[in-house]
């Protein structure tokens, strides 16, 4: 078990990580999970890199989680005629259904969908927020906006509506195929992106079942308004934060980080802060002071895992950016302040069930009895192991599950550690037998320490949670 820090790290693989050389380096040097983002790459591609990663997991002995990141309904406009046109402050411009290339007075916006959305004084964004068009009128097939800020804008750049709600799916027919493709393939995750309501997780589940767990991505303001619904469907949360800071002021994206953050742990789900991280990577070997401390910050937030994009994919040090993602999180883990924030956050559980009852107790016996060296949760749905995540304890988390899927999917969970184990046990003294062994073979625990164990009894049951016990290594 190489990696023994409690939040994790996922990179994204693309043209400068797709070598089984290079991911075998970004495993080595602390990755615990890799994103494959369907926006780009084949599916013989994916499926090339997908097979590299499980060969590697399984020489390794490590169960790594791969996430497949669904592109969602991309907003763009249409071609220009010259490719290319400037945008002046105060002009008047034009976006229709025309299929005719655009030109310094109008573009094609082949989205019908956002005619009937918007609404007069309604703001577009277009090229990552950096142009801002102000809706003046508007009807099914014509917008007539003023360019409040202008610059360049060329063919095929995105369009991005803060605060208005589309009427369209969070999953596109690309989207669909793709997600077909990767449930065939086994990916442990799918990521959904432009999820703007609860009823787009609902839908997704329809489609996925329990063939993966889901990620839903925050990346529109309009899904704040239904956090605790969307994180409730959810599996997983992922604080995209490239396209939140385009829909939203850019000063409302750390206090909405640390809202959503807070509202996934309380929740008792996993949140994965996302972009721009260490973005100076991908052309320097090291990062920009404020960049270490953003990653230090999502750390010291209480993240269950930071994610590495372009730094990865396409940058120039995918290898460097991992160790330095790692160095970071091990230096803000080291420190005392750490563990007393993560204690300050906690809350009384909400539910006040068994399952509740026990990870709450468990973590508080850790900080109380001498010597406890890990907390070892059986489980076969990951629930007990979501749950003894949630209060952040100073302790390993090792999650024995008769599962492999199960094992593959928590290793984006805090502090999580994963290991199968598919035999029946016909006694405690067994579970007992078998939760030392893990815990001292792999490191984790010596002679003289404690262990906490957690679990469903009778084992195998899903969903609940109501045992605890401690046992001594003689």
């Amino acid at each position: 078990m190489p990696h023994k820090t409690k939040t994790h790290i996922l990179a994204t693989i693309g043209p400068s990580s797709a070598s089984r050389e290079v991911i075998e380096r970004l495993i080595d040097s602390g990755a615990d999970a890799f994103r494959f983002n369907f926006s780009h790459g084949t599916h013989e591609e994916h499926k090339e890199r997908y097979e590299i990663v499980r060969k590697l997991a399984k020489e390794k002995g490590l169960h790594i989680t791969l996430i497949a990141d669904m592109q969602g309904p991309k907003l763009r406009v249409g071609e220009f005629k010259d490719g290319e046109v400037m945008l002046k402050e105060g002009q008047k411009f034009l976006l229709d259904m025309d299929k005719d290339p655009g030109d310094e007075k109008r573009v094609p916006l082949p989205h019908p969908e956002i005619f009937k959305a918007v609404k007069p004084k309604d703001l577009l964004l277009l090229n990552d927020g950096n142009i801002r068009l102000r809706v003046e009128k508007h009807d099914d097939s014509h917008i007539w906006t003023k360019v409040e800020v202008g610059g360049p804008l060329s063919s095929h750049k995105g369009v991005n509506l803060p605060n208005i709600t589309l009427p369209i799916s969070a999953i596109t027919e690309k989207d669909k195929n793709d997600l077909k493709f990767a449930l065939k393939l086994g990916f442990d995750w799918i990521s959904l992106s432009f999820v703007q309501k609860a009823d787009d997780v609902r839908y997704a589940r329809e489609l996925i079942g329990d063939k993966a767990w889901i990620i839903s991505k925050l990346e529109k303001p309009s899904a704040i308004a239904e956090l605790d619904e969307i994180i409730k469907l959810s599996d997983g949360i992922m604080v995209a934060r490239g396209d939140l800071g385009v829909e939203c002021p850019i000063q409302q994206v750390p206090v909405l980080q640390k809202k959503i953050v807070a509202a996934c742990r309380k929740l008792g789900r996993p949140v994965i802060i996302a972009t721009q991280m260490l973005e100076s990577m991908i052309n320097n070997p090291g990062p920009t002071r404020a960049e270490a401390s953003d990653v230090a910050t999502a750390v010291y937030d209480g993240a269950d895992t930071v994610m590495l994009s372009a730094e990865s994919a396409a940058g120039k040090y995918p290898v460097e950016a991992v160790r330095m993602m790692r160095d970071i999180i091990t230096e803000v883990e080291a420190d005392p302040l750490f563990y007393k924030l993560m204690d300050s956050q906690r809350l009384h559980p909400c539910c006040v069930g068994e399952s509740d009852s026990i990870t709450f107790a468990a973590s508080d016996i850790a900080g109380v009895l001498k010597n406890v060296a890990a907390i070892i949760t059986y489980t076969s749905s990951g629930l007990t192991t979501f749950l003894t995540a949630r209060e952040r304890p100073n302790l390993p988390i090792l999650a024995i599950t008769p599962n492999i899927e199960v094992a593959r999917r928590l290793g984006i969970v805090w502090g999580a550690k994963s290991f199968v184990n598919k035999q029946t046990f016909a006694s405690f003294d067994k579970i007992e037998e078998t939760a030392v062994k893990i815990a001292v073979e792999n490191g984790f625990a010596k002679s003289g320490d404690h262990i906490i164990i957690t679990a469903g009894f009778p084992l195998g049951k899903k969903g609940r949670t109501n045992m605890l016990h401690t046992v001594y290594i003689p």
